[in-house]
């Protein structure tokens, strides 16, 4: 039977929001950030809305283009770059290191980095399987982890100078399949079901040094990247399901993280957000 729902008046993405200085001033982290996918959505928004960014991804070649095309365009912001391997832990606390130094301090960190793929669970390998955990889930405890020792450190510091403490945000990648079940997604949706639970548990602890944590649970966001790990196919499938017949911009996800970063949600910690028109 065919699909005879009235087409959405928002079937069509609206041009992007321009900025608003909710992050003048602030110091973020973006991971996972060369490409045209999310990650480098997010670093430009952040830019966008008043930031100083480091972006980060393993791919060096990728990562120099990524900088130097933000940097074009955000010529008065700094655009500083880490190349970090995201499995490896001495990497991701160099990363953390060296953003704290390039850019003076840390006020945010965006946890994007994550891998996918399409494989039944009675097809699928050790090798598949702990891959996109790795990638997914224990790069942002990794992240995380790091992250809170370098807010931990610097309340202690604020404490022992008497100054207000600084804080920070954390706001993690996440997706609807945390939730929701779709077939050859059993190790994503596992991955993405445990930042969620990594979300809530470390927002609890990071309040100690007034840290928020929160997640973005995206549906689809279509982005060529996400062509070369599943077929047209499935992603013009997924997005049909949408309530509004499309994919999201991945601009209109990034936004959203962008808020979670912002003094717009300072009562907001253990959260996950989704950016979704899902019809239940």
């Amino acid at each position: 039977m065919s699909d005879t729902r009235p087409v959405s008046p928002l079937a069509t993405a609206p041009e992007e929001v321009g900025g608003h200085g909710l992050l003048t001033g602030r110091k973020v982290i973006v991971t996972a950030a060369a490409g045209t996918g999310i990650g480098f959505s997010t670093a430009r928004r952040v830019l966008l809305e008043g930031a100083d960014v480091l972006v980060s991804d393993f791919h060096e070649r990728r990562l120099g283009e990524t900088v130097e095309k933000l940097s074009a365009e955000f010529p008065e912001q700094q655009v500083a770059s880490f190349v970090c391997d995201v499995s490896s832990t001495e990497q991701v606390d160099a990363l953390v290191a060296d953003a704290a130094e390039q850019l003076g301090r840390i006020d945010v960190l965006v946890n994007n980095a994550g891998l996918g793929g399409e494989t039944p669970v009675a097809d699928m390998t050790d090798e598949q399987w702990d891959r996109v955990l790795d990638i997914t889930l224990n790069s942002t405890f990794r992240a995380t982890r790091a992250a809170l020792r370098y807010f931990r450190d610097a309340a202690q510091n604020d404490a022992a100078q008497s100054r207000s403490p600084r804080g920070g945000v954390i706001v993690n990648n996440a997706s609807v399949l945390g939730w929701r079940a779709q077939r050859g997604q059993a190790h994503y949706a596992a991955a993405k079901a445990g930042v969620m639970a990594l979300t809530r548990c470390s927002a609890v602890e990071a309040a100690d040094y007034g840290v928020r944590v929160n997640a973005v649970s995206p549906s689809i966001a279509k982005h060529p990247f996400l062509a070369k790990v599943t077929s047209d196919d499935l992603l013009d499938e997924l997005a049909a399901r949408e309530a509004y017949g499309r994919a999201a911009e991945v601009w209109e996800i990034a936004s959203v993280i962008a808020m979670l970063a912002s003094d717009y949600t300072t009562y907001m910690t253990g959260e996950i957000v989704s950016v979704s028109s899902q019809r239940a």
